[in-house]
């Protein structure tokens, strides 16, 4: 090896991310060294460079150089889902299966008046206070259902048993209990989050993004280095962030149109997990832009469309890009791949699949039409009655409740219809990773009847993908 080799690898350390964005954005775009660059960007203003080439030239690509930190504490588990709903996001929640949910507390929609709210907050209690006892009841019958093999840890013992206890009375958890969640995303997604939040249907979404952009404005809460000087986190990202009118006006002009132009929905039966591979783009699009507007099947939507003519699938199309501006996107739906699952699920597994972001994810409003589910391991642990009275408590006041507060109250039970599009390679690797013998009973089954649904279309490619049937179990491997 040449005694006088050059350094080839230097490393950064961490700094503010739009002094990193700059520095990067810089070094790319001139012949000096990166040390150079960070010697430019100390002496130079990183504020008037990204108002220049990312907000107002449109050099996307800049806002990817820097990332944030962000920590949400005291939010809701709704909140915490639709805040994770980006493809490019990067984060860790509060996991159900290993903290005790039930001492957190939970967050009341701040829409509700003082009548609402006391009912929302009597039935968010019931619910607690049965999944202390569900838990306590199913760990029991647990211990006396498996023994402690010999040579294993007692505490282990305890502790696994203890998290598939969880696992049992986690459906009595609900969309209004407070978690946390931390992220780590580069502005150009923070930004992206932040718009989409600024339009969603819920209010507490709504002043999270106002919230987010206040303190991207401000200097860190938590400096990693005390006696360094601080500096605010994003502060140029805090005064561009306005509300994706694009998205909100797209969405409500798709229920209008759904509503207006449908026709009655067919009378007939879907399976919980369906698998179709769309074999025309437009019809594809067209049928998943009104597959977030409706409670319809994908299958039903997508034989709707392709029964149309082309400009009737051309209306659907033109309603959800009427608002659209220069800055805007195309919205998700027009991202397609080859195998479309539409899957009715627990909003439990749905927590846990959504993590899943090789693929493209759509969802139909939350509400109380397709009832909840209720787990073997319920009657087995004798609290099948307690179970029953605070999902049925529930869902009464849910749907006496004004909707979109009234979802706070949905349990993690309760069904809700998704549909995600993949590739063959994500399909095959979620049979293998969720079918596992250490994952929760309830996404096992979906990634089960995934596969299934593959070996029905499409055999040839079947026979490669790797999955544990539900019936297989080792509940003490975590």
């Amino acid at each position: 090896m040449s005694q006088d080799k050059r350094k080839r690898v230097f490393t950064v350390a961490p700094m503010p991310a739009e002094k990193c964005a700059y520095a990067l954005a810089r070094y790319s775009r001139s012949p000096d060294s990166i040390a150079k660059s960070l010697d430019w960007v100390r002496a130079h203003d990183s504020r008037k460079f990204l108002e220049s080439f990312y907000f107002q030239y449109g050099h996307a690509s800049i806002a990817d150089l820097g990332h944030v930190v962000i920590s949400f504490e005291g939010i809701s588990e709704l909140a915490a889902t639709e805040l994770e709903d980006e493809p490019l996001w990067d984060g860790q929640a509060r996991s159900s299966r290993y903290q005790d949910f039930g001492k957190g507390g939970f967050v009341t929609p701040p829409d509700f008046d003082s009548q609402q709210a006391e009912r929302c907050q009597a039935a968010g209690r019931e619910l607690l206070e049965a999944y202390g006892k569900v838990h306590a009841a199913a760990f029991e019958s647990l211990r006396e259902k498996i023994p402690r093999p010999d040579g294993m840890d007692p505490k282990a013992y305890d502790r696994n048993l203890r998290a598939r206890a969880f696992d049992v009375a986690r459906y009595l958890l609900f969309f209004g209990v407070s978690t946390n969640v931390g992220q780590v995303t580069s502005i150009r997604t923070l930004e992206k989050q932040i718009r989409r939040i600024k339009a969603s249907d819920y209010w507490e979404l709504r002043e999270l993004g106002d919230e987010i952009a206040g303190v991207c404005a401000q200097n860190p809460d938590c400096p990693w280095d005390l006696n360094a000087a601080a500096e605010p986190v994003a502060p140029t990202l805090a005064r561009y962030v306005d509300v994706d009118r694009h998205l909100e006006i797209s969405r409500n002009d798709l229920r209008l149109w759904a509503l207006q132009n449908l026709p009655a929905a067919a009378e007939r039966e879907t399976p919980d997990v369906d698998l179709i591979r769309p074999s025309d783009a437009a019809t594809d699009i067209a049928a998943t832009l009104l597959f977030a507007a409706t409670d319809r099947p994908y299958r039903e939507l997508y034989e709707l469309a392709a029964s149309w003519s082309a400009a009737q699938r051309d209306e659907v199309i033109d309603a959800a890009l009427r608002s659209r501006t220069r800055r805007d996107e195309l919205l998700r739906a027009f991202r397609g791949a080859p195998y479309a699952y539409d899957i009715v699920m627990d909003i439990g597994a749905y927590r846990d699949l959504h993590r899943h972001r090789r693929c493209q994810q759509f969802r139909q409003d939350y509400g109380w039409r397709l009832g909840y589910v209720t787990p073997a391991q319920i009657e087995e642990a004798g609290v099948a009655g307690e179970y029953a009275r605070a999902m049925e408590a529930a869902f009464e006041t849910g749907r006496a409740l004004p909707a979109p507060g009234s979802h706070y109250l949905l349990p993690f039970a309760a069904r809700a219809r998704f549909l995600f599009k993949m590739d063959f390679a994500e399909a095959e690797y979620i049979c293998r990773l969720r079918s596992g013998v250490k994952g929760h009973f309830s996404y096992r089954e979906i990634a089960w009847k995934m596969k299934q649904r593959m070996e029905e279309l499409e055999p040839g490619l079947a026979r490669l993908m790797q999955a544990t049937p539900p019936w297989v179990d080792d509940p003490l491997t975590r």
